[in-house]
């Protein structure tokens, strides 16, 4: 069983790397000297390949051995409130990152509560998209000229290409969750 598990991995770490490059098996058989029908039982984890013949394999894939074979690191999934990064202004509406080093990802999620009658500062036009989900309270969306009401319950969503800015109009606390593509904070 321990060998069919490794030759399955093996296998699904060359079929990735074959995609990743845009080859097709037979390409990749003709650059390896290697027939299609060995590439694909390969791949599906049927045979096991002579370390010669795995190491021309990882080479003509652009890698290296030691590459190959690192088990990539398991990103993180669930977060909890210890790792949460909290920005509180003057005003005390708080911005709470709620996804660590969002950064690096393609989209930062950010919780935020706004005081009564409190905004956030105005965003400059940018690239990207930005998408929020009103908890709590009333908003004020504007998109440039354009003025727009969010209730609790309500979404929004919009192409942050038009300057930008949210405000609290009401009374109580709002509290919604705002998600930005690319990162912007």
């Amino acid at each position: 069983m321990e060998l069919e598990y490794v030759n399955e991995h093996i296998g699904n770490k060359i079929k990735d790397l074959r995609n990743r490059n845009g080859l097709t098996q037979q390409e990749l058989a003709d650059r390896t000297e290697l027939t299609k029908g060995f590439i694909s039982q390969l791949e599906r984890g049927q045979v096991s390949p002579s370390i010669v013949t795995l190491l021309d394999l990882i080479e003509c894939l652009g890698t290296t051995a030691s590459e190959f074979f690192k088990e990539a690191e398991q990103e993180p999934v669930v977060f909890s409130e210890e790792g949460f990064f909290e920005k509180v202004d003057e005003a005390g509406n708080s911005i709470q990152w709620i996804v660590p080093t969002a950064q690096k990802y393609r989209m930062e999620p950010l919780l935020v509560d706004l005081k009564p009658y409190q905004g956030l500062e105005e965003d400059k036009p940018h690239d990207g998209e930005e998408f929020g989900y009103l908890i709590s309270g009333k908003l004020k969306l504007y998109l440039g000229d354009d003025e727009y009401t969010v209730n609790a319950g309500e979404s929004f969503y919009y192409p942050a290409k038009r300057r930008h800015r949210i405000e609290n109009p009401d009374g109580v606390p709002a509290k919604f969750i705002w998600v930005s593509t690319p990162p912007t904070f």
